[in-house]
């Protein structure tokens, strides 16, 4: 008999849909399997492959669920809607396009994530931080460890976690596999101006628009 090695993205979402755990339970075993994973030779390779072969339709798809930031391009390679998971590509703009106040503040997420450096690299900042009484924003945040990243580097951050990317080198890429939310907003800080937001997906918001009307 003979076997075929399934592509990539096929291959890592099965892995991930066979976990005996819920993934964002465990995201640090999810971690530990995605820096074994992504160590495979020729990742960006099977990554651009899959993105070259996709039918109009799936490619489509893609480009309907990415997404603009002020720092970079947010690609949506997979997400299907029963899968605990969704898996990402970040294009980082070159420096001197950035806008401030995205990767380069001081923020979490409402999701945990894994991610690698296909291309480039950047620096990496992680923080402790001081809640207000509510937890709705950040009073104050310590720099505790910064690090060069550069392409093959990969990491892990939950959502409770703070980090901050305030240089990335250009034409840096990565890849990502990211959980379900696991909260209702994320959070960021201006380090130069000591200011806090709050930050609520749009389509949480639905509701409240109604009782606006």
């Amino acid at each position: 008999m003979v076997l075929t090695r399934l592509p990539l993205l096929t291959g890592m979402a099965q892995e991930l849909r066979r976990a005996p755990f819920p993934l964002t339970e465990h995201w640090r075993r999810v971690g530990n399997w995605f820096d074994r994973r992504v160590r495979c030779p020729g990742l960006r390779d099977e990554l651009r492959h899959y993105l070259r072969t996709l039918p109009p339709q799936a490619a489509a798809a893609v480009a309907d669920r990415s997404r603009e930031t002020t720092t970079h391009y947010a690609w949506c390679l997979l997400d299907r809607p029963e899968d605990e998971f969704s898996f990402w590509l970040h294009e980082y703009k070159p420096q001197r396009d950035w806008r401030h106040g995205y990767a380069d503040s001081v923020h979490n997420h409402r999701y945990h994530f894994c991610t690698t450096i296909l291309s480039g690299g950047y620096e990496h900042e992680r923080y402790d931080v001081a809640l207000d009484p509510d937890g709705h924003l950040v009073d104050s945040a310590v720099l505790r460890h910064s690090i060069v990243c550069r392409r093959g580097a990969s990491g892990a951050l939950l959502a409770h976690e703070f980090h901050r990317i305030p240089r990335a080198a250009d034409n840096t890429m990565t890849f990502l596999v990211k959980s379900r939310p696991v909260r209702g907003w994320s959070l960021s800080y201006d380090p130069i101006t000591a200011s806090s937001q709050r930050h609520v997906p749009v389509e949480a918001r639905l509701g409240e628009l109604v009782e606006r009307m």
